[in-house]
């Protein structure tokens, strides 16, 4: 398998949408379950005084989601993701190859970290903008509650539909300066997969990188990149999934509620799902992206 990071040839944009669509589904098939706990965990009501959590954690959350509405739970509200992620990863990927593009002077340049991580927050923040509405439907749909065997929402379809009526494209994009707080990190993201690739690259007798190094280095990356960025998902899914009308200053409000009345440690709730999903959903997405470019460059 060879690397995406070309260094004998200019990066391809239109390759890189490709392979950055294919490889964002792998994502979505490797980590949803994980996510799913993870916001469920992070939208929690504060318990009443005297009462229990809904949730005691991780395992108590995927137990009740079991119990309660089977395997289709842990599945809840995919088809936005699935149907968001080709143009979220793609554009993401194809940016990131744009950037790099505009520091190879020619066919042999090799990039600095300082201009990988340049072209890796551009990316991010440009598919942070299409991300908002594919995940302001996918929080929706896996917190709302089963109440009666009623749903608000029967479906990405009818979620759009009752968004757009409730609050017209504003409602559908709720969450837009969170999403690009929450990818923000993103250079870092692509800096760690560089650096690892470039290390498994120096000891590789032939120079060329293996599918283990693939899934070990984009697992790391996934990694580092959700340890900086649990804060900002934290308060994206409490905006996401509240009531119309509950944050008025949107971000902001949330994280004054947030401070006073959970604390500092609230913004890290749900840290062990994401870490726990970041490594296999992460390595899945690079993987995805060396496969894709390997079947466009044969």
């Amino acid at each position: 398998m060879s690397s995406y990071k070309t260094e004998e040839q200019k990066a391809n944009p239109v390759k890189f949408f490709i392979a950055g669509g294919f490889g964002g589904m792998c994502n979505v098939l490797v980590g949803y379950p994980l996510d799913t706990i993870k916001v469920r965990l992070q939208t929690m009501p504060v318990p009443a005084p005297g009462q229990p959590a809904k949730y005691k954690g991780v395992i108590d959350c995927m137990v009740k989601t079991m119990r309660h509405e089977g395997i289709r739970g842990f599945f809840r509200g995919i088809s936005a993701p699935l149907v968001g992620v080709t143009p979220i990863y793609a554009v993401d990927f194809a940016v990131y190859a744009a950037g790099k593009r505009l520091f190879q002077t020619d066919e042999h340049v090799r990039l600095t970290y300082p201009q990988i991580f340049t072209a890796g927050a551009i990316a991010g923040v440009c598919s942070a903008l299409v991300t908002v509405p594919s995940d302001r439907i996918k929080v929706l749909l896996q917190t709302q509650p089963v109440t009666g065997g009623q749903l608000m929402y029967n479906g990405m379809t009818d979620a759009v539909v009752k968004l757009y009526r409730e609050g017209g494209m504003k409602s559908l994009f709720r969450g837009t300066c969170a999403c690009i707080l929450r990818d923000s990190p993103t250079g870092f993201y692509f800096v760690a997969y560089e650096g690892l690739q470039d290390f498994a690259r120096q000891r590789s007798k032939t120079g060329q990188i293996s599918t283990t190094s693939t899934i070990l280095a984009g697992g790391i990356a996934g990694i580092v990149f959700w340890t900086l960025a649990v804060p900002f998902d934290v308060l994206k899914s409490r905006l996401q999934s509240a009531p119309e009308g509950t944050y008025k200053h949107g971000i902001r409000s949330v994280f004054r509620d947030l401070m006073a009345t959970e604390g500092p440690s609230a913004l890290y709730r749900g840290i062990l799902p994401v870490l726990i999903r970041a490594f296999p959903a992460t390595a899945a997405v690079f993987f995805g992206v060396e496969f894709a470019n390997d079947l466009l460059n044969a």
